[in-house]
C-alpha cells in the first residue's frame, strides 16, 4: 500500500464527528467483564456480543472503525458474513490490537514492557489479508516512586516505533497507543510532565525508524490526576492541559488524535473530549477510541436478557456513539 493510501485510510480514522470504538478486549479481559454481569465467557457469547456491537444501526454515522481482537477478526456474524466484510460493507474500517500485553521490565521493579515483536511481519500480512487496514500496540506507562525511568520511557517508544514501521510496511496504519495510567495519587502536573516526556520520546523513535506520519494515528490519554490524587481537576482543566502538553509534543502532520478513556467515568471522558474540542483550532483532529466508555452500558443491558435486550443494548451502544460524536466537534450539550 502507498502512503497516500495510508494517509487516505489514517484520514477516513479521523473523520469530523467520527471516532474509533475498541472491542479488542483478550479473552481473559473479556472474561472479567462477562463475570461481573454473570455472563458465562464461552466463544459463542464473545462472538454474539462482539455482533451486537459491530450491527448497531447506522453504527458508522458516528464510528469510522472498529478494533478487533485476533478472534473476533475470524469471526462472522450469525448469517455467515465475516466480521472484517461486514465492517467494510457498512463504513466501518477493521483494526486489529497486535501487542501480546505487557510484561515486567527486567532491571525497572514497578514497570512494563509491551511485547509481540517476535513474528509480526507475518501476523501483519495475514491480518491484511483477513481485511484489517489498521492495527493497535499499546504501551503502559506507570507513574510512582522514581518511575517512569527513562529506560522504561525509552523501551516502550523503541517498541512501538519498530511495530509502526512493521504495520506500514504490511499496508496497515498503525495506531500508537502510550498510555499513561490513572493510578496513583500523582497530581496533575505529574502526569502532564510525565506525558510530554513519553510523548516526545515516542516522536523522536517514529522518526528514528523511518515511520511516515502521515499515515500514523495516536492515541493518547488525557492529562488527568492519578485517581487516588485528593486534589481532583475539573474539565476545563483536564482539556486545557491535554491540549497543551499535545501541541509541544504533536507534529502537525500527523492526521489525528484519538483518545482511550482510560478508566474515567462514560460522562467524564465525553466532556472531556467535548471541552478539548472547543478551544479553538488545533493542527489536527481530535477523536475518541474507547472501550469500556462506549460498552458498559450495552454489556449490563444485554446480560440482563441476551436475546431480548440485543436491540435495546445496540441503542445504548448509538447513543454513546452520537455523543461522543458530537464531542469530538465540540457541539455535545451533556
Amino acid at each position: 500500500m502507498s502512503i497516500e493510501q495510508l494517509a487516505e485510510t489514517a484520514q477516513a480514522m479521523v473523520a469530523a464527528g467520527k471516532g474509533i470504538i475498541a472491542i479488542d478486549e483478550s479473552t481473559s479481559t473479556i472474561a472479567k467483564r462477562f463475570a461481573g454481569v454473570g455472563i458465562e465467557n464461552t466463544e459463542e457469547n464473545r462472538r454474539a456480543y462482539r455482533e451486537l456491537l459491530l450491527t448497531t444501526p447506522k453504527l458508522s454515522d458516528y464510528i469510522s472503525g472498529a478494533i478487533l481482537y485476533d478472534e473476533t477478526l475470524r469471526q462472522s456474524t450469525k448469517d455467515g458474513t465475516p466480521f472484517a466484510k461486514y465492517m467494510a460493507k457498512n463504513g466501518i474500517i477493521p483494526g486489529i490490537k497486535v501487542d501480546k500485553g505487557t510484561h515486567a521490565l527486567a532491571g525497572c521493579p514497578g514497570e512494563v514492557v509491551t511485547e509481540g515483536l517476535d513474528g509480526l511481519r507475518d501476523r501483519l500480512k495475514e491480518y491484511y489479508a483477513l481485511g484489517a487496514r489498521f492495527a493497535k500496540w499499546r504501551a503502559v506507562i506507570n507513574i510512582g516512586d522514581d518511575i517512569p525511568t527513562g529506560t522504561a520511557i525509552e523501551a516502550n517508544a523503541h517498541a512501538l516505533a519498530r511495530y509502526a514501521a512493521l504495520c506500514q510496511e504490511a499496508g496497515l496504519v498503525p495506531m500508537v497507543e502510550p498510555e499513561v495510567l490513572m493510578d496513583g495519587e500523582h497530581d496533575i502536573q505529574t502526569c502532564y510532565e510525565v506525558t510530554e516526556a513519553v510523548l516526545r520520546s515516542l516522536f523522536a523513535a517514529l522518526y528514528e525508524h523511518n515511520v511516515l506520519l502521515e499515515g500514523t494515528i495516536l492515541k493518547a490519554s488525557m492529562i488527568v490526576p492519578g485517581k487516588d490524587c485528593p486534589d481532583q481537576a475539573d474539565v476545563d482543566e483536564v482539556a486545557e492541559s491535554t491540549v497543551m502538553c499535545l501541541k509541544s509534543t504533536v507534529p502537525a502532520i500527523l492526521p489525528g488524535i484519538v483518545f482511550l478513556s482510560g478508566g474515567q467515568s462514560d460522562e467524564d471522558a465525553t466532556a472531556h473530549l467535548n471541552a478539548m474540542n472547543q478551544l479553538g483550532a488545533l493542527p489536527w483532529p481530535l477523536s475518541f477510541s474507547y472501550g469500556r466508555a462506549m460498552q458498559s452500558a450495552a454489556l449490563k443491558l444485554w446480560s440482563e436478557d441476551l436475546k431480548g435486550n440485543f436491540s435495546k443494548a445496540q441503542g445504548t451502544v448509538y447513543a454513546r456513539a452520537k455523543d461522543n460524536g458530537l464531542a469530538a466537534q465540540g457541539k455535545w450539550e451533556g
